[in-house]
């Protein structure tokens, strides 16, 4: 068995030397590029994603004024589905939008989109699954049933 002595905790190694002005420079100049980068990307993705969110939203809607007028039974039901992948991106681009807030009362309004659009999309996603249950039991009341076959 080994002594007692051999096993107390090695020295800690001693801190490393400051950073010389040169060297400091390098590393605020290095930080602040990756900052600046992280700011353009988030900011570049939010209004893409934007724009994504919103062109599928017009396009629900107008698929939703086409199919309206044609007296499809599946008008709500696909507007509703559409609706909600135009939100679903929606809600990314705000969450995304968390990454560069700096201060609380935007961090408050973003906060506070996020939780509406939230609802929204749960309310949208309620809908729709009523809906499905509505045509599923509307199609199983219109099929023919087996003693009235002849």
């Amino acid at each position: 068995m080994e002594p007692i002595a051999s096993m107390a905790p090695a020295a800690t190694p001693a801190p490393p030397a400051p950073l010389s002005g040169a060297e400091a420079m390098f590393f605020e100049n290095f930080y602040n590029g990756l900052h600046e980068g992280l700011v353009t990307l988030v900011n570049l993705s939010v209004v893409l994603l934007e724009f994504i969110g919103v062109g599928v939203i017009v396009v629900a809607a107008l698929q939703g004024i086409y199919n309206y007028v044609r007296r499809d039974p599946l008008t709500r039901l696909k507007l509703a589905k559409g609706m909600a992948m135009g939100l679903e991106f929606k809600l990314g681009s705000e969450i995304l939008r968390t990454v560069v807030v700096r201060q609380f009362s935007e961090i408050a309004i973003v906060g506070a989109i996020i939780v509406l659009r939230a609802a929204l999309t749960f309310l949208i996603h309620w809908e729709i699954k009523n809906e499905e249950e509505d045509n599923e039991v509307n199609l199983v009341s219109k099929a023919p049933s087996e003693h009235h076959k002849g």
